[in-house]
């Protein structure tokens, strides 16, 4: 009863001496439910189950987590089994209700165990439910063996990937940890663990929104580079659009005219490009 502090004596005591149903009691109540919705059938179903409820609960005890939730988590389950049984079937309400009641307690254990959610599909469940088992059946005997082969063994059995079984391994090892919880102090006082996590990188708007203008400046200037004559766009290109620029005279002394009128020519080309940006993207002008 130690286990049950937290929930209710008289609720216990009232669940344990409820009363056993036989199989023929158990039909018709079923059945009332089914098929007129009487409360007093389900009350009268779901009270005789309630140990049964209690019994489950017990087995997730070590999750940490209050005994007097799982019970509750385990009525609605409980509940929903006598939504969904079939009375005609020749199987016994505990038998179709124990899945119930366990899948609702698990899901339960599952969304507040840790803040940090884990898979939901029925594999990860069972590698989250078993885990801890398998790993201390197959390293019983205080047998030294390799994480790794006990890994891939689990893996098999459960189903799943061996990372997935390093992942949750980890999940269990450790413990959930505060943002605000203390980590160092200085001259301004105590740092939470927060103040270590700014980023300092660009906004994914503002990444986003760079990447976009950059995409349509290089299709503006693509072009307007179309206004230029060969020439022009020689010059252009050695002067303005590489990263090792090319001098006046170089130029010169390549095309067989003096650096004065690479200088010109540079100007024109200068001009021609800004007219046919602006004219192609009026909204350039306000920065031109």
């Amino acid at each position: 009863m130690s286990d049950l502090s937290g929930v209710g004596r008289g609720f216990v005591r009232a669940a344990m001496n409820a009363p056993f149903l036989e199989r023929d009691e158990e039909k018709q109540l079923a059945v009332r439910w089914r098929d007129s919705q009487d409360q007093a059938a389900l009350h009268q179903l779901t009270s005789a189950h309630m140990r049964l409820v209690i019994s489950i609960a017990a087995r997730f005890r070590n999750y940490g987590l209050p005994m007097s939730d799982l019970i509750q988590e385990g009525h609605v389950g409980l509940l929903e089994a006598a939504a969904r049984f079939e009375p005609d079937r020749e199987v016994r309400f505990s038998t179709y209700a124990t899945w119930w009641i366990r899948a609702s307690m698990q899901d339960y254990i599952l969304r507040n165990w840790s803040i940090v959610r884990g898979g939901t599909s029925s594999a990860q469940k069972a590698l989250f439910f078993n885990l801890r088992r398998l790993r201390a059946k197959l390293t019983r005997g205080g047998e030294e063996r390799m994480d790794e082969e006990v890994y891939a063994e689990i893996a098999e059995a459960i189903g799943v990937s061996r990372k997935d079984v390093m992942n949750m391994d980890v999940r269990l090892s450790g413990y959930d940890s505060s943002l605000n919880a203390p980590v160092a102090e200085g001259e301004s006082g105590t740092a939470e663990r927060q103040d270590f996590l700014v980023d300092d990188s660009p906004l994914q708007d503002e990444t986003v929104s760079e990447v976009i203008d950059a995409e349509r400046r290089a299709r503006w200037l693509r072009g307007a580079l179309g206004c230029l004559n060969e020439r022009e766009l020689s010059i252009l290109q050695a002067r303005r659009l590489t990263d090792d620029q090319a001098t006046l005279e170089s130029l010169g002394d390549r095309l067989g005219i003096s650096k004065e009128r690479v200088r010109q020519i540079e100007s024109r080309a200068l001009e021609k490009l800004k007219k046919a940006l602006i004219a192609e993207s009026p909204e350039m002008a306000a920065t031109a």
